[in-house]
């Protein structure tokens, strides 16, 4: 299939956690040529609006930050150590290649650990602690590394974005950028189809949400909407070793899944199902008898409270370095937010 070229982009930006520019970029580029208004903030947010003037007002969220490391100490051979951003997996850390975000260019390198043959057969039952792993970039001293790189520079698995079957790709950080997409393409759709929107619509890249929904935290709170809905990534739980008795069953390629639950309010909720079903868009159905832990966990509770839902994308193999998605479950998901938000009307509400 045709790839969007926005999405593939956004999947190869990188953009760890509290360092999200080349995502930022993307954006940028993609949104602000045609967003009614257009801005930025302290937080890296970045917001793109249509129809300003319109009622209600409804806030798409997907998230443009990923998992990374950070640079913590460099030892005096010129191996560099870190620590994480956002939560891994540290069992598949070692033996990666990675790329380090410098204020001089990325710096390329592969982490580090004792190689299989000279652990014992104790050592070889254990995961590695993060100072038991190190980052190598082929110098010999301490002062060679310090020419190239610095404490604080962060870094991502130097993995891209590729179509292995059909609609099915594999990327580093699928999650979230294919809620981002999701969210942000709806904004460049509706943008070119005004005449059937009522709404105010603001579609906003968040940042930090893998170290605690930090960005959306201000996003809800500088635009109060009347709505808002959530867009990650979701466990598709079709693959071995996933038991639905305990995570439920999701399939890849089954269509976005809708949340149920106390973080979801009833009438966002019901709205999306029916548009669904009217829209013979495929859906899936997940219930969540908490907090999510996703952005949509502090939309909802934000200023006065805002009636909130949330979509997730199906994806296999969450936060390694090759997250798998069908894409069509990508564009299923931009269509109901774009129908989402061409169905309210002023005075919609989710007082329940």
């Amino acid at each position: 299939m045709s790839v969007p070229n926005f999405l593939k982009d956004l999947l190869d930006a990188r953009s760890p956690t509290g360092c999200e520019y080349e995502a930022q970029a993307v954006v940028d580029q993609y949104l602000e040529p045609v967003a009614d208004t257009y801005r930025k903030d302290i937080m890296g947010n970045r917001f793109a609006t249509i129809n300003p003037e319109g009622s209600p007002s409804v806030l798409f969220a997907g998230h443009i930050d990923e998992l990374g490391l950070i640079l913590t100490y460099i030892d005096d051979k010129g191996f560099l150590y870190f620590d994480t951003l956002g939560g891994h997996d540290k069992s598949i850390i070692s033996g990666r290649r990675v790329a380090i975000l410098t204020a001089n260019g990325v710096v390329k390198g592969v982490t580090g650990k004792r190689a299989i043959h000279l652990m014992t057969p104790e050592d070889r039952k254990k995961v590695p602690e993060t100072h038991q792993i190190w980052i190598d970039i082929g110098v010999k001293s301490k002062k060679e590394a310090e020419a190239k790189v610095a404490i604080g520079d962060p870094a991502v698995y130097d993995q891209s974005f590729e179509l292995i079957n059909g609609t099915v790709g594999v990327a580093r950080a699928f999650d979230d950028k294919a809620g981002a997409y999701a969210v942000l393409e709806a904004a460049r759709r509706l943008a070119k189809d005004k005449a059937n929107l009522e709404a105010k619509v603001v579609s906003v890249a968040t940042t930090q949400e893998e170290i605690g929904t930090r960005g959306a935290i201000t996003a809800a709170f500088s635009e109060n909407p009347d709505f808002a809905i959530a867009v990650d990534v979701g466990h598709a739980t079709d693959s071995p070793d996933c038991d639905p008795r305990k995570y439920g069953k999701f399939v890849q390629g089954g269509g976005p899944i809708l949340c149920k639950g106390p973080n979801i309010n009833p009438i966002v909720f019901n709205k999306l199902k029916a548009l669904a079903e009217v829209k013979k868009i495929p859906y899936q159905i997940e219930a969540d008898p908490r907090p999510t832990g996703t952005d949509a966990r502090v939309l909802q509770v934000a200023q006065s409270g805002i009636a909130t839902g949330l979509l997730s994308i199906p994806l296999r193999y969450m936060h390694t370095p090759s997250e798998m998605v069908d894409l069509q479950d990508i564009e299923h998901t931009v269509q109901l937010l774009v129908a989402f938000a061409q169905s309210l009307k002023a005075g919609d509400n989710g007082i329940w």
